[in-house]
């Protein structure tokens, strides 16, 4: 059955206590600790999995968990350009999406590795980077590919379908809204499957049911389908 594109709306505000972990609780116990930690460890973090599993979910929650606290962040993926020197005023260096960067980013990425483990101020910065492959197969510098996989380094699972319906009932009812076994399962089959897909569809839904002061069923869906 072919999957409908899903691109509309607004998405929700990832967050770490919003991550399912299911598999990756250790990666998400890892990264709670260290944005909670008054002593943080300088070791750098590399998280890796196919599309879906989670990996810019978590550095997004990481960036604004820390942004929340004051704390100033740098930031790097592939689809930035020109991105800026390293700053020391920065507290950690999140890094997306490493296995797509071009050579002027891995040049940038390798240089900011360098400056977060010996600044001039003497206090190591924290690097956490997300990629498809893990370190020893990414296609990059050799330096850079040898940082990525230093520190802690954690593989990435995509939730199974049980799972990522138990996540669909679970926002559904925080959010007081009831999702039929029937609608779940439509949602599951006809839409793009990874979780920042699926509650980014709840939002909308969400939204579409309160505007028409309709409860959400697979009629409400497609209304809201033909109206985009």
């Amino acid at each position: 059955m072919k999957q409908m594109a899903l691109d509309i709306g607004l998405a929700t505000v990832p967050t770490l206590t919003r991550f399912f972990a299911g598999p990756n609780q250790a990666a998400l116990s890892h990264l709670s600790l260290w944005c909670n930690s008054p002593t943080r460890s300088p070791v750098p973090t590399y998280v890796w999995g196919e599309s879906g599993c989670g990996k810019s979910h978590l550095l997004c929650a990481v960036h604004d968990a820390l942004r929340e606290q004051g704390l100033k962040v740098g930031c790097l993926d592939a689809n930035m350009h020109n991105p800026p020197l390293f700053q020391e005023a920065w507290t950690a260096v999140l890094m997306d999406d490493v296995h797509l960067y071009n050579l002027e980013q891995q040049h940038t990425a390798f240089n900011w590795f360098v400056n977060a483990l010996t600044p001039a101020s003497g206090m190591p910065r924290w690097v956490l980077a997300a990629g498809a492959l893990p370190p020893a197969d990414l296609k990059l510098r050799d330096d850079l590919r040898s940082r990525l996989g230093w520190g802690h380094v954690y593989a990435l699972q995509v939730l199974s379908e049980s799972e990522r319906r138990s996540v669909l009932l679970q926002e559904a009812q925080a959010r007081g809204v009831f999702l039929s076994d029937e609608v779940v399962s439509f949602m599951l089959s006809r839409f793009s499957r990874d979780l920042s897909s699926l509650m980014q569809l709840l939002d909308n839904l969400d939204h579409y049911a309160l505007q028409t002061q309709r409860a959400i069923t697979i009629p409400l869906i497609k209304s809201m389908l033909e109206s985009e």
